[in-house]
């Protein structure tokens, strides 16, 4: 869709010039014309309605400022879009207009002011209303003649609309013959077709199962099942009808707008029953607030409060004002909040532990999306805004962001709700979950974790992709998608399985060999590699359990300390983390943060580890099936002992793994940059800013061979 070729609408309507009024006019019309075909013939908006209305008022406001830009083609008198060629055109006897917007109280009694002000009435004199839910669905008119349907139309334009008879005729709601008292020879019942919410879930449920289209909302599910060429898929779609105004009447059955719904209820239509006749911009403010509270727990999709004129004498008087009548106004919900009922509090478990709070709401049309869940953040965030599971709640989303709720209505909160404690066992596993503490600032983590990496199932999959992983067991030929696909098979749900899966294989019912995309060759060179991995390092071990802070630096300096898997996990399992009843924690406790480089949030999470027992399951079944083999001493008096070294460039006799090996069991710092503290750099060919870095800061550079010659 065109969009205007200046920055103008940051602008206020009164500071445009006439020319630069005149470009934004024309862009804002060739915007708005996209968006009502996308809406009104596509079945397929592409803004939400606040949005939308932006625009449309941005126009009007422009045109008030600026009337010699009204013309004959201006949007302000029109309605809708052009109805679709797929169907045959309807003359509607007497157009369907649409109604002006109201969005605050404000505007609400300004337009009551204005009714009485036309008709020449007191302020304090009363004038009757009716007030009723805006159903977020698709206007039709039903034309009857001698009580029969004879013809139903789409909006379209709001003069022409598309031929949908066939269609219509399949709505249980709609009844092929009138009866009752006051049935006029010929009337177009006008209203809003819609499809509830429950049953809009089920269809949504039954297009995914089916791999078909599945719809934003009920609005254009309804739509999109109405304007069907075969009357038989529409007749397949729960469709639904509330009839709320008319068009042609001869005569009329009534005097007054209630009078008239009250008639369609005589005659066998649906209407709307939370419909109230009121006297005051107060009482009509009063029924929004109500309608507003109970929007979450009604069946269907509404997006405000339709406020008419109820003598129909006084709407003859009042009359039209370009493509709306003066007597009737929508008074809109804000587009991008709603307020539903909060059912239930879910904690959903990551991939690296975090136990994330989801409100699971009554399914409820926000912005144009149907939203069933919110984010709740964390639970200190639940503690601060007191969320509980019933009370009803105000839910907001803005563009992609994930929907939120931004506060509860306590004054709607059910006598038998209580504060909400957030879990500190992990819903997936039943590990201990924490929250961290950063010992020096005292600071406590806003996340809760669970400690069960390697048997907690909502994170096993990414666990096992790192125990695979170059860095860790480096076994070739299982990356990410075999971990997942032989998760999803059941046949590896822990490191232990990975190294009894030939075994396994060789008696299972279904072979490897013989699943979709292996053959007898790609799984015999996958358990060759993995064979080949049952003698590791132990700090690759370590490194390989996920232990949360525990990188490959940490996994070697702590490996270097206690040499093997045991002694690790005896020394965390002897610790006492600093507390209530070990201020300073204990001899394991300072023993294990007395090694260099490891700190209290290393060592409080490797104790945190084994201290959760299926973790030391695991543990022993892996050990069970693989030899670590010990670290490389680390020779004190070598000539790099203690110093920094930093490698650049291309090096041509090893890797740069293998030279980082080499230094660190040298006892040498590999860093990734150069700095004033580094004492080496060690450049091959193609070194770059960190050899330049190295001159200018007067750091000693070496050539590879001359690294070689200086290690012997």
């Amino acid at each position: 869709m065109t969009k205007p070729a200046l920055p103008l609408r940051s602008l206020d309507v009164e500071d445009l010039s006439p020319s630069d009024a005149a470009a934004e006019h024309a862009a804002l019309a060739e915007e708005i014309k996209g968006h009502d075909a996308a809406y009104y013939r596509e079945d397929a908006p592409v803004v939400s309605d606040a949005e939308y209305d932006a625009l449309r008022r941005r126009y009007e406001a422009i045109e008030a400022r600026f009337p010699g830009l009204v013309g004959e083609d201006s949007l302000s008198a029109k309605v809708g879009a052009a109805p679709s060629e797929k169907f045959g055109k309807v003359v509607h006897g007497v157009p369907m207009l649409s109604l002006q917007n109201a969005f605050s109280d404000d505007e609400v009694e300004e337009f009551v002011a204005r009714v009485k002000r036309f008709l020449g009435l007191g302020a304090e004199e009363e004038v009757a209303f009716t007030s009723e839910p805006k159903i977020d669905g698709l206007s039709c008119s039903l034309r009857y003649v001698a009580g029969r349907l004879d013809v139903a139309a789409t909006r379209g334009d709001g003069a022409e609309g598309e031929d949908v008879t066939a269609n219509v005729r399949t709505i249980a709601d709609i009844p092929d013959r009138l009866h009752g008292r006051g049935v006029p020879d010929v009337i177009d019942v006008r209203g809003e077709i819609y499809m509830a919410k429950a049953d809009f879930e089920a269809l949504n449920a039954r297009q995914a199962a089916a791999e078909e289209k599945v719809f934003a909302n009920p609005r254009n599910a309804a739509a999109g099942s109405l304007r069907q060429l075969d009357p038989a898929i529409t007749a397949s779609r729960p469709l639904k009808f509330f009839a709320y105004a008319w068009g042609e009447a001869t005569p009329l059955p009534a005097e007054t707008q209630h009078g008239m719904v009250e008639a369609f209820a005589r005659w066998g239509f649906s209407t709307n029953p939370l419909m109230v006749r009121v006297t005051s911009a107060a009482e009509l403010i009063a029924h929004y607030r109500s309608i507003e509270a109970q929007r979450a727990s009604l069946p269907y999709d509404i997006d405000g409060v339709v406020y008419k004129v109820d003598r129909l004498d006084l709407q003859r008087r009042l009359g039209f004002v370009s493509r709306s009548p003066r007597w009737a106004i929508a008074h809109k919900f804000p587009a991008e909040q709603a307020t539903t009922v909060l059912e239930a509090i879910d904690i959903q478990v990551g991939r690296t532990g975090a136990l994330t709070p989801v409100a699971k709401l009554l399914p409820v049309t926000v912005g144009g999306v149907v939203v069933a869940n919110a984010t709740l953040h964390n639970e200190d965030e639940i503690a601060r805004k007191d969320i509980r599971v019933g009370d009803t709640v105000v839910v907001q989303r803005a563009g992609d962001v994930i929907p939120q709720v931004v506060r509860v209505i306590t004054e709607k909160r059910p006598a038998w709700s209580k504060p909400y404690e957030f879990p500190t066992l992990c819903p997936a596993c039943g590990s201990h979950a924490v929250r961290e503490v950063d010992t020096k600032t005292g600071k406590v983590d806003a996340v809760r974790r669970c400690t069960g990496g390697l048997i907690c199932p909502a994170q096993m999959v990414e666990r096992l992709r790192h125990f695979v992983s170059r860095n860790a067991f480096d076994i070739e030929g299982l990356g990410e998608k075999q971990v997942r696909a032989f998760y999803d098979w059941d046949l590896i749900k822990s490191p232990a399985d990975i190294f009894t899966l030939e075994a396994r294989n060789k008696e299972g019912l279904q072979r490897l060999e013989n699943r979709e995309g292996w053959g007898k060759t790609s799984a015999a060179n996958l358990f060759v590699a993995i064979q080949s991995r049952r003698n590791v390092a132990v700090d690759r071990f370590v490194f390989a359990l996920g232990i949360r802070h525990v990188g490959e630096t940490n996994a070697k300096r702590l490996m270097r300390h206690y040499g093997t898997v045991e002694a690790l996990e005896a020394g965390a399992l002897a610790a006492a983390i600093p507390g209530e009843e070990h201020p300073k924690g204990n001899d394991a406790w300072q023993e294990m943060l007395a090694i260099d480089g490891v700190g209290d949030v290393v060592a409080e999470a490797v104790i945190e580890f084994f201290h959760e027992p299926r973790n030391r399951e695991v543990v022993a079944a892996l050990l069970a099936e693989v030899t670590p083999t010990p670290m490389e001493r680390v020779a004190a008096e070598s000539p790099v002992a203690g110093k920094t070294v930093v490698f650049t460039g291309s090096l041509e006799k090893m890797t740069r793994d293998e030279a980082k090996a080499m230094a660190e069991r040298l006892g040498a710092k590999v860093a990734g940059s150069v700095s004033a503290k580094t004492d080496l750099v060690v450049a091959g060919p193609g070194a770059g800013s960190k050899l330049e870095k190295a001159q200018a800061l007067g750091v000693k550079v070496i050539t590879e061979d001359e690294w070689f010659e200086l290690v012997g």
